[in-house]
């Protein structure tokens, strides 16, 4: 494991959010801001993997993504330890 990725290995197992760079993001044809929750699963040279990941559109602000996703660290633009529990509003 790279040293610059050992910050990512200490969250895993831990409910995360994760905001990316982009200003927004298409998956399924659905545009959204690109603002992330879920548990961190795998942590790899590159990339971090959460499952259950919930994506936190504006017209279903808890859609649980079928399958875990894998979000390129070099992408990521914050993330900070989060309890999936909260609800807050997406403008």
């Amino acid at each position: 494991m790279l040293p610059e990725n050992h910050l990512f290995l200490d969250v895993l197992g831990q409910e995360i959010l994760i905001t990316m760079q982009s200003s927004q993001l298409n998956i399924l044809g659905q545009t959204f801001r690109p603002i992330f929750t879920g548990k961190v699963v795998e942590v790899t040279n590159g990339f971090i993997t959460l499952d259950p990941v919930i994506i936190k559109m504006s017209n279903a602000p808890f859609y649980r993504f079928p399958t875990p996703l894998s979000f390129p660290m070099e992408l990521i633009a914050n993330f900070v330890p989060f309890d999936s529990d909260i609800q807050f509003p997406i403008p």
